[in-house]
């Protein structure tokens, strides 16, 4: 009887402990995607009243084309991030430059549909992200090295001339660079 008190004891302490730790995702400035969580104890936390420029290097493709790339879906976290702090969407400056294996996350779904057998599950996210105020762009050299045009890809992504001329064009301005 003693051995089965300190069981239920016990499983009621796991019970209220995962309560108390388990959180709701929030959305703050991307919508749906990117859920982050509340860190009350957090002491380094973004400056609310600062602009954050940053240019997001996006080379990473996709581990599983079924689902959407965590790469991408890290792109709304970071910013997500910056607005579950107290930055507001209007001091977040954020550009993506698309190259290299991720430049299949912007295909149309037709396109997508040819190579992988699925509708592009990353569109959604890419339309969240723009909402959210993200610049998104491909690197022009990229799609000549892949045979691919403007018409094959998401519309709303803008070409660059190339990532590395997009690169450093931005980080002398004062963006800070992040490579995904």
């Amino acid at each position: 009887m003693k051995s089965l008190f300190k069981t239920c004891v016990f499983l009621l302490f796991l019970v209220v402990s995962s309560l108390s730790f388990s959180q709701t995702p929030q959305f703050p400035i991307v919508k749906g995607y990117g859920g982050i969580y509340e860190i009350p104890e957090a002491t380094e936390r973004p400056d609310p009243s600062k602009e954050y420029k940053i240019i997001v290097d996006l080379t990473s493709a996709a581990e599983d084309n079924k689902q959407i790339s965590r790469w991408v879906d890290n792109v709304a976290r970071m910013m997500n991030l910056h607005g579950l702090a107290g930055v507001s969407k209007e001091n977040l400056k954020v550009k993506v430059i698309i190259h290299g294996g991720a430049i299949y996350t912007l295909l149309t779904d037709e396109n997508y549909k040819k190579r992988y057998e699925v509708d592009n599950p990353n569109i959604k996210v890419l339309e969240a992200l723009k909402e959210g105020g993200a610049d998104i762009m491909v690197c022009g050299q990229s799609l000549i090295a892949r045979n691919l045009k403007q018409e094959d890809l998401w519309p709303g992504v803008r070409i660059a001339h190339s990532a590395l001329t997009t690169i450093t064009t931005y980080v002398p301005q004062g963006y800070v660079l992040l490579k995904f």
